[in-house]
């Protein structure tokens, strides 16, 4: 802005402030032409990008962290998610299994009383245990059939394995069973092996039975089987009672007594068989042997008379 009073500017400072302006124009020109015949932007753009990529990176990286952090949780919960399906139904498969290994080992059970029923050919009926008392003063068991259903006092009582006791009170229905182990309980038992005809009584303790007042000439031997024998007409004869552990002689050393241990499943078991009394089951009968072959006798020749 000239000021009142100044001398007019002079022509070379006028030119002079505009040859900047000038040289910028001419250089805009030489660069257009340049870029325009030697493709040099492209160049420059590609060389400024290479530049300032690392800088673009870094900005970009919180983005990325959190992204990949995002997808890595969300991952993450997936997984545990689908694990803890696995593992339920994992659980639900155990679970059915074991009811299906318990129903496999009821069926066995069944399978064993149903083949028991079959050996001994009498006619039985079957009864479900509600309650056990294996108390050493009380070895007794409470069935659910009583009288209504033919139970009586007496009845001999086994199971897959061979005897079990007898029904020592009935009600209208059910039952209680006295064990062969109860210490006030005993049998009249036979040696298969010799024969012998013994006396197990019981000892209070479920897995053992005692034979006392065995001669000192028998032969009695561990791993002898014991079977009643039927002598007084409470127990069928022929029932497994126990296999002999030990024979030993007694206090007095007059007498041998034996340890046997019982043959039925006395702490198992869901079922047991009541004997019917004088009955044979109408649908197994003993096998009937066949008659030996015989050739007809020969015909009978007249002789020739002379």
């Amino acid at each position: 802005m000239i000021q009142p009073g100044s001398p007019p500017p002079k022509l070379a400072d006028a030119a002079a402030g505009t040859l900047p302006l000038l040289a910028c124009i001419a250089l805009s020109a030489v660069l257009m032409v340049v870029d325009h015949r030697g493709e040099l932007s492209p160049r420059v753009r590609a060389a400024l990008s290479l530049a300032v990529e690392p800088v673009w990176r870094l900005a970009a990286l919180p983005g990325s962290l959190w992204r990949w952090a995002d997808t890595t949780l969300a991952r993450q919960q997936a997984l545990a998610e689908e694990t803890r399906l696995l593992r339920r139904e994992l659980q639900l498969r155990d679970a059915q299994l074991a009811r299906l290994e318990a129903v496999s080992r009821e069926n066995q059970r069944l399978r064993d009383l149903l083949g028991a029923k079959a050996d001994f050919q009498l006619a039985v009926q079957m009864a479900g245990i509600l309650d056990v008392d294996l108390d050493p003063w009380r070895q007794r068991i409470r069935l659910d059939r009583g009288r209504s259903e033919g139970v009586e006092v007496g009845q001999a009582v086994i199971d897959a394995g061979g005897m079990l006791g007898q029904i020592i009170d009935v009600s209208e229905h059910g039952a209680t069973a006295l064990l062969l182990t109860d210490a006030s309980h005993s049998v009249p038992v036979q040696v298969v092996r010799t024969g012998l005809r013994l006396v197990a009584v019981g000892t209070g303790r479920s897995d053992t039975l005692r034979v006392p007042n065995i001669p000192q000439s028998a032969d009695v031997r561990v791993g002898d089987l014991l079977v009643t024998s039927g002598i007084g007409g409470r127990f069928p004869a022929g029932f497994a009672v126990g296999t002999v552990r030990a024979v030993g002689p007694d206090d007095t050393r007059l007498f041998l007594v034996a340890e046997a241990t019982p043959a039925a499943r006395l702490d198992r078991g869901q079922e047991v068989l009541l004997v019917m009394r004088g009955e044979i089951d109408p649908t197994v009968g003993p096998p009937v042997p066949e008659a030996p072959a015989t050739s007809p006798p020969p015909a009978a020749t007249a002789e020739p008379s002379r």
